[in-house]
C-alpha cells in the first residue's frame, strides 16, 4: 500500500473496527484525540506508545483514555514488529521525521496509516465526525443522502477558499516547530475569524491585513501566496 499522492483523490469509505487491532504512536494532544476517536469505534485493542511526552498520570484526559481495559500503553520507540497484525495506525508523536518513518513503515507492511504532521505521508485522512446527531441514513435511503449530497454541496462551494488557504497555511506553520497547543490555537482563531467571509466577497486587503496580525512574523512573507489565485 502506498502513501496517498497529493494529487490524487481520497477515496471516502466508512470502516468497521470490530476486531480491528490499532496503533497510537504519541500521546500529546493530538494522540489523545485519535486514541477517544478509535474507542468510541469499539476496536479489538490498541497499543499506545509514547517516548518523549509527559507521563501520562500528569494528564487526567490521557490517563483516563489509557484506564480502557482495550489499550495497552508502552513508554518507547515504534518499531516495526509493533506493526503486526495492525489493522490502522496513527502517526501522532511531535515529530515530523518520526510520524514519516512509522507511516513509511506502514507503507511497506501495508497497513492504513494516517500522520499527523504531513497527511500526504499516509493513506488516509479522518473527517470532522458530528456523533450527536446522526446524519448518516445508513444505507436506507439513497435518495435522501443523493439530496443532502446536494445540499451539502451548495453550501460548502462558496466556502472551497477559505479551505485552500488552510491547506496550504498548515504545513508553513507546522514546519515552524512551535508545540501542538499553540498551533492549535492559531487554527481555532483563523478557523473563526472573518477571514471565510472576506474570501468570499474577494476582500483580500482585509485578509492580508489579518493574518498580519495573526501569523507569526516568519510567515509574513508568504501571505501574498497563500491568497493567490484562490478558487
Amino acid at each position: 500500500m502506498r502513501a496517498q499522492q497529493p494529487s490524487a483523490p481520497l477515496y471516502p469509505i466508512f470502516i468497521s473496527l470490530s476486531g480491528i487491532r490499532c496503533l497510537v504512536v504519541g500521546l500529546g494532544q493530538v494522540g489523545q484525540r485519535k486514541l477517544s476517536g478509535l474507542l468510541a469505534c469499539n476496536p479489538a485493542s490498541v497499543l499506545v506508545l509514547d517516548l518523549a511526552g509527559p507521563a501520562p498520570e500528569s494528564a487526567p484526559e490521557a490517563a483516563e483514555l489509557l484506564r480502557d481495559p482495550r489499550v495497552r500503553f508502552e513508554r518507547r520507540a515504534c518499531e516495526a514488529a509493533d506493526l503486526n497484525g495492525c489493522g490502522l495506525v496513527f502517526a501522532a508523536t511531535g515529530s515530523a521525521a518520526e510520524n514519516s518513518r512509522i507511516a513509511a513503515l506502514c507503507a511497506v507492511a501495508g497497513i492504513l496509516c494516517n500522520s499527523a504532521s504531513n497527511p500526504d505521508e499516509g493513506c488516509f485522512q479522518v473527517p470532522a465526525v458530528a456523533r450527536s446527531t446522526p446524519l448518516s441514513t445508513g444505507g436506507a435511503s439513497p435518495a435522501l443522502a443523493r439530496r443532502w449530497k446536494g445540499e451539502l454541496e451548495r453550501w460548502l462551494e462558496p466556502r472551497s477558499r477559505m479551505a485552500t488557504l488552510m491547506g496550504r497555511l498548515r504545513p508553513l506553520v507546522l514546519a515552524l516547530g512551535h508545540d501542538t497547543g499553540q498551533n492549535t490555537g492559531l487554527f481555532r482563531k483563523l478557523a473563526e475569524s472573518p477571514l471565510l467571509q472576506w474570501l468570499e466577497e474577494h476582500d483580500h486587503e482585509n485578509c492580508t491585513r489579518y493574518l498580519q496580525a495573526a501569523l507569526p512574523p516568519a510567515l509574513h512573507a508568504n501571505i501574498a501566496e497563500l491568497l493567490h489565485d484562490l478558487p
